[in-house]
């Protein structure tokens, strides 16, 4: 089947509970002291499809429909899911809100999406409430919690046709060079592309129908669960285990607890569990494979003998609707290999002018399709920037902003990131962002922030900083200028370095070569007078400022 003949999301798990009812599709571990499911959880795809039922009647009574968008703020929770399939059988999209956004960031996302209601756990909702109130149109605030029996009343639909597959089921926003992320347009044929992809990849991560409890740590505003796992158990019947963060310290007692099959990570997953001490459990488990991304190559091979999986890398962007993945053996653990193109999935390797590269020369991945189709299952837009759409797909490739080289068996192997954007334990930051923010203190005459390497988050942030007044270039500061991004951004994107310069180079239009910065080897970290503020950064800290 092909993946638009599918129709919504809602179509489909109609189809999965008629096969799996009985069997587990969401489920959470236990966690002692948190507030909800602390002995852990498990929903079937009957009682999941019963709650999507009771919900899509409270918001088809409400005028919900076609068209509209809903902001949902509701942390890594199953219960997540019976928003998002109510909402898709209605033709409505959601925009996921990355629960440690600030006000700024949140009335940027409510204002450009042009959400018109917005579903908060209690302990966000005056937050969200205080956003509400400077929007130009009014967007009423519920709780996830306490959720009405009648929600607001909803503006006008939109459209009154029936939703399909070419229905718009999630807006998505991506960081991007320029400090506003760009809201990226997710159908119903992008979901299922994506877990049909999953499903079919094969290999050492063959999915088993009915039978994986798939385990990913990471945000459901994130495209990997939400787009990379979720479609898949659907499509497949397994369950999605949604813990409410990655913790290392109970994460074997997690894997124990749910029986875990599979699980999804980023770099700072596998980093974290080696520096562990050994226990009995990392070895009993039921884990058939990791997929991910961003394992050093020096370390991969020593963590697969340690807990005794395959960790399987991939690539794949919010925008692209598939993924490239090393899943065959041999796999190329000692590099950054990263995939093959299939049908489905045209790939080449360019040079500045869009010229295709030789075989182990570096140059940007470019995507598509193929030449009939090229967007076919992809994003469907950048929402309200048709010039950033254009420039993605120019010449009928989507320009990946990835650095790469590829051999003469066509792998591919990930080099570098060409956009400006710093990659924090699988938060991409950009730059520009967090720029705009330090630029406004009135001691700063000029900023540039960049990426460091860092030995357990893979990067961090660096402020690089010239002072109105050199006498002003010490630690406070520095704090200071910690503490405005604290205040205004989610905590990974503060400065976890301040280094003060005396200039930047540039280029001959006054822009900031960051290039050009630091020479060749040069840690900037290590850079005489570079201030570390890491221990300043953390989510239990950003949590107790935020309530």
């Amino acid at each position: 089947m092909d993946p638009p003949s599918y129709g919504t999301l809602y179509a489909t798990l109609m189809r999965t509970v008629a096969r799996f009812r009985d069997r587990p599709a969401y489920g959470a571990p236990p966690r002692a002291g948190r507030a909800y499911h602390p002995r852990g959880i498990e929903y079937t795809w009957g009682e999941t499809a019963d709650a999507v039922e009771v919900l899509r009647d409270r918001y088809a009574a409400a005028g919900y429909g076609h068209g509209h968008r809903v902001a949902v703020l509701i942390e890594n929770r199953p219960e997540f899911f019976f928003h998002y399939y109510a909402l898709n059988a209605l033709g409505a999209s959601i925009v996921p809100i990355n629960p440690e956004y600030r006000h700024d960031e949140i009335f940027y996302y409510m204002t450009h999406s042009g959400a018109c209601l917005a579903v908060a756990i209690n302990s966000r909702f005056a937050d969200l409430e205080a956003v509400a109130r400077e929007l130009p149109q009014p967007m009423p605030v519920v709780s996830f919690e306490d959720f009405p029996n009648m929600p607001p009343p909803a503006p006008p639909a939109l459209r009154t046709t029936a939703p399909d597959g070419h229905t718009e089921a999630a807006l998505l926003y991506t960081s991007g060079t320029t400090g506003r992320p760009k809201g990226c347009i997710l159908t119903n044929e992008y979901f299922h592309t994506f877990g049909n992809w999953y499903a079919s990849c094969g290999g050492t991560i063959a999915l088993h129908e009915g039978e994986e409890r798939l385990y990913n740590p990471l945000p459901l505003h994130h495209a990997n669960a939400l787009g990379i796992s979720s479609p898949a158990m659907l499509l497949t019947g397994g369950c999605h285990f949604v813990p409410d963060r990655f913790h290392p310290g109970s994460w074997w007692d997690d894997m124990h607890a749910c029986g875990i099959t599979a699980v999804h990570y980023q770099g700072v997953v596998p980093n974290l569990l080696m520096k562990q001490a050994p226990t009995a459990n990392e070895r009993t488990h039921k884990i058939r494979y990791g997929l991910g991304v961003g394992v050093d190559p020096t370390q991969h091979a020593a963590i697969e003998a340690r807990f005794g999986f395959p960790l399987v890398e991939f690539w794949a962007m919010t925008e692209t609707g598939r993924l490239m993945v090393d899943n065959h053996e041999p796999r190329q653990i000692h590099t950054r290999a990263f995939g093959r193109q299939r049908p489905g999935l045209e790939a080449r390797v360019v040079d500045g002018h869009d010229r295709e590269v030789p075989p182990g020369q570096p140059g940007e991945l470019v995507i598509r399709h193929s030449a009939a189709e090229p967007r076919k299952g992809f994003f469907s837009c950048y929402l309200k920037d048709p010039v950033a759409t254009d420039t993605a797909w120019r010449g009928g490739w989507f320009h990946t902003g990835d650095v790469v080289t590829k051999d003469e068996s066509d792998m591919h192997y990930f080099v570098d990131r060409k956009k400006n954007i710093i990659r924090r334990s699988g938060e991409n930051i950009a730059a520009a962002e967090v720029e705009a923010i330090l630029a406004v203190h009135d001691k700063v005459r000029q900023v540039a922030v960049i990426a460091v390497p860092d030995e357990l988050r893979e990067e961090e942030v660096m402020a690089c900083v010239i002072a109105k007044d050199k006498a002003d270039e010490d630690e406070a500061l520095a704090r200071e200028l910690f503490e405005l991004c604290h205040a205004r951004l989610a905590y990974f994107k503060a400065p976890g370095w301040v280094l003060y310069m005396d200039s930047f180079p540039t280029t001959s239009t006054q822009k900031i070569r960051k290039v050009s910065m630091f020479e060749a080897g040069v840690d900037p970290r290590k850079v005489p007078g570079a201030i570390d503020l890491r221990a300043l950064k953390g989510k239990t800290r950003a949590s107790a400022s935020a309530s």
